[in-house]
């Protein structure tokens, strides 16, 4: 029975019951029971009965209507509508009902639209990656033939083949690589193994690797550390060489120097209590416009997808969570047409002394 009729059929009875006993009560110790007396009672119970409904109407049901229509809307799923009165205007349960319902479409709303946005998110990784892996799967598989069919008729050019199969094989470990710790770091879960690290040591050796890379493109390499023979700070190994060869990737990517011109310098800064990190190149250079949203997930600032260039779109967002979990901080500073400065500070390890230790 709906809550109208309920208080309907409760005023009817307001009005009924008393004149009921009323005439009883009257007919019993014998007093005559006039008409008018009668009538006059009945209006005045009447009017009582019409303002209670209508007061208890309108503070219960046209609310409980209100939530009926708004959860209504929640069911199909809008959660952009909102109730016109939010509980500002009730008191009490009502009042409180009205907050309640509003705070729960906020959090489903906010809750929706991460869970759109994630979804968004996970398509383009897919759809990036399986753009990506289209050309180096295309390169395998035409080298692959080749070597097969006898083009490659001679050692220098089977010796070329084979590299090249290994070069873009190595592109695509590196994708893959890319969405399990994309996936990891979804859930919160990149595997750390933090350690102490000599500064000069460490880098010196990034330095070595990257540049026997660089050398085979052209482009040159000069490193400097200006930090103390001593100096250490608590890091994982492989994840922070992680953020330099993606960095340097992200580098060459976008050099746009066939002259041999290109140039990525590497400089360890002494901070006094921290060490930073100068990865410069002299590429392409990136637009103010587009500086402050680098780290965000799959934002690009080439609007096209090219196969040379290609990416998943992720590197840098990588290398900022990377960077926060070591308790550091990154940002770009950067030209148009002169290049980028990518700047990582970390803190050093200072071993702590036990107090009443001799110093």
């Amino acid at each position: 029975m709906r809550l109208n009729t309920k208080l309907i059929i409760a005023g009817i009875v307001i009005v009924a019951m008393p004149l009921i006993l009323i005439t009883v009560t009257l007919l019993g110790i014998g007093h005559a029971v006039r008409m008018e007396d009668l009538a006059v009672i009945a209006a005045i119970l009447v009017i009582t009965s019409i303002f209670l409904t209508f007061w208890i109407s309108r503070g219960v049901t046209e609310p409980i209507n209100e939530l009926n229509q708004a959860m209504q809307h929640i069911r199909d799923g809008d959660f952009e509508y909102r109730l016109l009165d939010t509980g500002r205007g009730k008191g009490g349960e009502i009042g409180e009902l009205f907050r309640s319902f509003e705070d729960m479409r906020l959090r489903l709303k906010e809750s929706t639209d991460e869970k759109l946005l994630h979804e968004q998110q996970n398509q383009e990784l897919v759809s990036n990656i399986s753009h990506d892996l289209k050309t180096p799967i295309t390169t395998i598989r035409g080298y692959a033939e080749g070597l097969l069919e006898g083009v490659a008729d001679t050692p220098e050019k089977r010796e070329k083949y084979l590299h090249m199969i290994v070069s873009k094989a190595e592109d695509m470990n590196r994708l893959i690589n890319e969405l399990t710790l994309y996936s990891s770091i979804d859930n919160n879960r990149i595997p750390y193994h933090f350690q102490r690290i000599r500064v000069a040591d460490y880098f010196g050796d990034c330095v070595d690797e990257v540049g026997t890379d660089l050398e085979s493109r052209g482009i040159k390499l000069d490193f400097a550390n200006l930090t103390a023979p001593e100096t250490t700070i608590i890091a994982d190994p492989e994840q922070l060489s992680r953020v330099i060869n993606n960095i340097v990737g992200n580098s060459v990517k976008y050099m746009d120097r066939d002259d041999g011109t290109g140039q990525i310098d590497i400089r360890i800064l002494d901070e006094v209590d921290a060490i930073r990190i100068e990865i410069e190149d002299n590429g392409r250079g990136i637009a103010q416009r587009d500086l402050s949203n680098i780290f965000d997930r799959f934002y690009r600032t080439d609007a096209s997808r090219n196969s040379r260039i290609g990416g998943s779109g992720i590197g840098l967002s990588i290398v900022k969570k990377i960077i926060e979990d070591h308790g550091g901080y990154i940002w770009a500073t950067s030209r148009e047409g002169e290049g980028t400065t990518m700047h990582i500070v970390m803190r050093k390890y200072v071993e702590s002394i036990e107090p009443g230790a001799e110093l």
